[in-house]
């Protein structure tokens, strides 16, 4: 039974899945499967591969948060990402919301940790989904490429079980810690994300008001930590 709550397949501000955009990439994306299963699985491929992570695309202004705008762009970081996948699931009937968690990042370049000040990356989105009668998790975040660069395992997602960041890389280096789950949301939480943004990290948001802060695929791989 599809959980009785309309909010989690309804077009929001930010999970705007009534946009042309959307629509198209949706169309394209879906792949030839019949079920929702099949489906739900071919647009994560789309999103996590189709639009390219760069966490020097963060932007502050509501336009630039939403699905659409990270569709017609082709890049985002993994907030727009985890709006894009849950955009394209309520297009299709399944129940989708956007998840946030506080977590540590022990990959990165080392322009970007400069920039940040921390390791601690706020907001991490992932989608919680419906799917055969349960909720799983799925983050589209990092796109096969920018994984094969960092020397990190690509996330798959099967459809039955969560799919968030694996803890270690292919090295056997420590990659990602999930320290702080901040919920799961009907839409994008905005004023709240935007105020922790310009707490934790005032020097990336006067960066990225103004011009370009970096060029994330071309960057120093910071070391990880042991």
């Amino acid at each position: 039974m599809i959980p009785d709550n309309p909010a989690w397949l309804a077009a929001t501000e930010f999970i705007d899945h009534e946009h042309p955009a959307i629509r198209e990439f949706v169309a394209s994306g879906v792949g030839a499967g019949s079920t929702p299963k099949e489906q739900a699985l071919s647009l994560y491929y789309a999103v996590r591969d189709g639009i390219r992570y760069d966490p020097y695309s963060f932007r502050m202004e509501r336009a630039a948060m939403r699905a659409s705008t990270a569709v017609v762009r082709r890049v985002g970081y993994c907030v727009p990402k985890a709006l894009v996948y849950a955009a394209c699931l309520r297009a299709i009937g399944i129940p989708a919301r956007p998840g946030f968690a506080d977590v540590k990042n022990h990959l990165s370049t080392e322009k970007l940790t400069r920039l940040m000040g921390t390791d601690i990356f706020a907001w991490h989105g992932y989608v919680s989904l419906w799917l055969d009668g349960k909720w799983v998790k799925a983050t589209p975040a990092f796109n096969l490429e920018m994984c094969q660069r960092f020397g990190v395992l690509p996330l798959d997602f099967d459809g039955e079980h969560d799919s968030q960041m694996h803890p270690y890389n292919s090295s056997n280096q420590r990659h990602m810690e999930y320290v702080k789950q901040r919920g799961e949301f009907d839409d994008l939480p905005y004023e709240e994300l935007v105020a922790d943004m310009h707490r934790m990290y005032p020097q990336l948001v006067s960066i990225s008001e103004g011009a370009a802060a970096g060029d994330f695929d071309h960057e120093a791989i910071a070391r990880p930590a042991a």
